[in-house]
C-alpha cells in the first residue's frame, strides 16, 4: 500500500509564489494617455492622409501625382530644406560661440545676457521678424541711418524679403535652443579637468577642441536636431518677412488650404511634411544611438 508523499521545497530554493493578480491594472492605467495621444496626434494625421487620397471623388493617387509633379512643390521643398539647413548651421556656430563665452569667459552682465536668452525662448517667432522690419526694413532705423550718411533715399540694405533675411531671422530666434543645452552641459564639466589640461601647457583653443566640445557634443547634437526640426516646420517667420519668392512647404500648405481651398492638395503637402519631419527625427535617434554605442565601446 503506497503512501502519498508531499513534495517539500528543497533547502535554498525560494517558495513558489502565487500567480500575480491584477496584471490588467497597468494596462488599464495606460489606456487614458494612449487614447489622448491617439486623439490629439493620431486622428488628425489619419484625417490628413484620408483627405490626401481624395477617396470621395474616386481619383485615388491622382492628387498625389498632380501635387508632387508640380514645380511649386519642388521649389517649396528646396526652400524648406535649404533654409532649415543653413539656419541650423548658423545656430550651431553662433550658439556654440555664445555658450562658450558665457560659460568660460566671465564678464560683467553675463547673468543678464543669460536671462535675456531665456526670454527669447518665450517670445513668438513673428516678433523677431517685426524687430527685423523695424531695423532693416525700407523705413527701418538702419536704413534711415544709412540714408543720412550716404545722402541717398534708395534702399541700401534690402535683404529682408530674401532667403537671407529668413535665414538671419531664424538664426536670431532659434540660437537660444542651442545655447541653453550647451550651458547645461558645460556646467557638468569638471573644472579640475580643464585646470589639468591648462597646467600641461594646452592652449585655450586646444582645451576647447579636445576637452570641452567632445564632452558637450550630445547637447550640441540635441540642440541642433531640435533647431532643424523647428526650422523645417517654421511658418511665422516666412509669413511675416513678406518674402514672396520664398515659399516653403508650411507656407505652401497655408496657400493651398486657406487661400485656394485646395484641401486635398494641402493634405498631400502636409503628409510630405509629416514624413519629412518623422524621417529626420528617426535618423537623429539612430545616429545618436550609434555614436553613443561607439563612444562607450571606445
Amino acid at each position: 500500500m503506497s503512501v502519498a508523499t508531499i513534495d517539500e521545497p528543497k533547502v535554498g530554493e525560494p517558495p513558489e509564489r502565487p500567480a500575480t493578480r491584477g496584471n490588467w491594472r497597468p494596462i488599464l492605467w495606460s489606456l487614458p494617455p494612449l487614447l489622448v495621444v491617439a486623439f490629439i496626434a493620431g486622428y488628425p494625421i489619419m484625417r490628413v492622409l484620408l483627405e490626401s487620397s481624395d477617396t470621395g471623388s474616386g481619383r485615388g493617387t491622382a492628387v498625389w501625382s498632380r501635387v508632387l509633379a508640380s514645380q511649386a512643390f519642388r521649389d517649396a521643398l528646396w526652400h524648406t530644406v535649404s533654409i532649415a539647413a543653413a539656419s541650423t548651421l548658423g545656430c550651431l556656430v553662433l550658439g556654440t560661440f555664445v555658450a562658450v563665452v558665457l560659460a568660460f569667459v566671465p564678464f560683467p552682465g553675463s547673468g543678464v545676457v543669460g536671462r535675456l536668452i531665456d526670454t527669447v525662448l518665450t517670445l513668438p517667432s513673428f516678433l523677431i521678424t517685426l524687430a527685423f522690419t523695424f531695423l532693416y526694413g525700407t523705413a527701418g532705423a538702419v536704413q534711415a541711418l544709412l540714408a543720412r550718411i550716404t545722402g541717398t533715399d534708395s534702399p541700401t540694405v534690402n535683404f529682408l524679403t530674401t532667403p537671407t533675411g529668413v535665414i538671419l531671422a531664424e538664426i536670431t530666434y532659434f540660437t537660444p535652443f542651442v545655447v541653453r543645452p550647451l550651458l547645461a552641459a558645460f556646467a557638468q564639466l569638471p573644472r579640475e579637468q580643464l585646470d589639468v589640461a591648462a597646467s600641461l601647457g594646452a592652449s585655450p583653443w586646444r582645451v576647447l577642441r579636445q576637452v570641452v566640445l567632445p564632452e558637450a557634443w550630445p547637447a550640441l547634437a540635441a540642440g541642433g536636431s531640435l533647431v532643424l526640426l523647428l526650422t523645417l516646420n517654421e511658418f511665422g517667420i516666412v509669413l511675416f518677412t513678406g518674402a514672396k519668392g520664398v515659399i516653403t512647404l508650411p507656407a505652401l500648405i497655408y496657400t493651398r488650404g486657406i487661400v485656394t481651398f485646395d484641401l486635398p492638395g494641402a493634405a498631400v503637402l502636409a503628409s510630405v511634411q509629416v514624413v519629412l519631419s518623422l524621417t529626420l527625427y528617426l535618423s537623429y535617434r539612430l545616429i545618436f544611438a550609434w555614436f553613443t554605442r561607439i563612444r562607450k565601446e571606445g
